[in-house]
């Protein structure tokens, strides 16, 4: 993901901005991390470069049908 990106994503709940944690970042791509809402708290990981904004509770069947 790059981090120009953060100008024009929000959080899928309620529209408020993420606050960006970068955990692992190649050459300006962040590869691993977590986007976290300023509003709601939720928390939206970041895996392999892709940030997974599916709202919580799809992203739990998401998990369990894998």
């Amino acid at each position: 993901m790059k981090e120009s990106l953060m100008d024009v994503i929000c959080c899928p709940l309620d529209k408020a901005d993420l606050e960006l944690d970068v955990d692992e970042r190649d050459d300006g791509e962040i590869l691993e991390g977590t986007l976290t809402c300023t509003e709601c708290g939720e928390v939206y990981p970041i895996e392999d470069g892709i940030p997974n904004l599916l709202p919580p509770d799809m992203r739990e069947e998401e998990e369990t049908a894998a």
